[in-house]
């Protein structure tokens, strides 16, 4: 069940195209709380404005970093935010709203990814690291991101993106599919977002995962990092190359994610094409199981908290920073930098 308060903004904190973060104070409390505002779904929102406000994941203690959700402005009430087209998203939901879709709009759109390399994430986080290592070896390479709708569904509330887009990390942009929102261009779902960022934004290289706020039930089937297996097989059946980013651990306490996430395992068990999976030394052996139906590239010498500092980049996993987790760190890098070479391999090629 979902739980509502009613509240008064007396903060708004932080404010940014799509997103702010205020402090609230609910009826009958002068304790301050924190919420977010998606600003596309609900109108902004300024000091004095009262609202509703979701609670149920803080209620619950879940990883939403101890905010609340404001539902509804009841201070200003009717708003409206332009259209992108006819496809909606959060379909079917108060909250609909047409985003439209970037392919509706073109005359042509190739349906073919012509050897173009594609990452898959299990993690927000590895996403910043990939896209750091590949541009280590090959500054000139055009990334996309595509962020799929398996966790938060704005991309606004994606920290990391913004900051990544900021600094022209993302040349090629953003693209959301499915029921996620708010990219350079919009896609109903992972095979159009993918042939958006190859042939509409030009990307060499794109890197796929979902935003902030992966769920995992501790099933090995029951998470939304599974959604690699189809991205990779869907990347080869329309002639690219799918490279997974192993989820790998030296610091998480629970023994299903240390060393080679069983998230990863997963993954390749599930997979039915054949995938690059680079990996740091150390985990090797934990994917000889594997080696028949994928090819492991084992790569030494990565520094992903090095490529971090250089970028001026915070990024944490779970709750860790590299201190707390190098092995996370530069094994998320490693497929960035294996990837990149995949890519030069392929623009070799195309100039040859």
């Amino acid at each position: 069940m979902a739980t509502f308060i009613h509240g008064r903004v007396v903060e708004v904190r932080r404010d940014r195209p799509g997103y702010q973060q205020v402090t609230l104070e609910r009826d009958g409390s002068a304790d301050p709380e924190t919420a977010f505002v998606v600003t596309a779904l609900t109108g902004p929102v300024a000091v004095g404005d009262e609202v509703l406000a979701n609670t149920t994941a803080v209620d619950l203690a879940l990883g939403t970093g101890g905010s609340h959700v404001v539902s509804v402005n009841l201070t200003r009430g009717a708003f409206r935010t332009p259209g992108g087209g006819h496809i909606m998203k959060l379909r079917y939901t108060p909250m609909q709203l047409d985003t439209g879709a970037t392919e509706e709009h073109l005359d042509e759109l190739g349906d073919r990814l012509d050897g173009c390399v594609v990452v898959a994430c299990t993690l927000h986080s590895q996403v910043p690291l990939v896209a750091l290592g590949a541009l280590s070896v090959r500054p000139e390479v055009r990334i996309a991101y595509v962020m799929t709708d398996g966790a938060a569904l704005p991309l606004a509330m994606s920290e990391l993106v913004v900051t990544m887009v900021d600094s022209g990390l993302l040349a090629a942009g953003t693209v959301t599919a499915g029921h996620a929102f708010g990219g350079t261009r919009e896609a109903v779902g992972v095979p159009s977002a993918l042939a958006l960022a190859r042939h509409d934004a030009g990307a060499d290289l794109i890197v796929v995962g979902m935003g902030p706020g992966v769920v995992g039930t501790g099933h090995r089937l029951g998470t939304t990092a599974l959604e690699a297996a189809p991205v990779l097989d869907v990347t080869e059946a329309l002639g690219g190359h799918g490279v997974l980013a192993v989820r790998a651990s030296e610091g998480d306490g629970r023994d299903r994610h240390r060393g080679v996430s069983h998230h990863s395992a997963t993954v390749l068990d599930l997979v039915r094409s054949s995938v690059t999976v680079p990996i740091t030394p150390g985990s090797r052996g934990e994917l000889e199981p594997w080696s028949e139906r994928h090819r492991i590239v084992e790569v030494d010498g990565v520094d992903g908290p090095g490529l971090l500092a250089k970028a001026g980049m915070r990024v944490t996993t779970m709750g860790r920073g590299p201190d707390a987790d190098r092995l996370f760190f530069d094994t998320a890098a490693a497929a960035g930098v294996v990837a990149a070479g995949l890519v030069g391999a392929a623009l070799v090629s195309e100039e040859a």
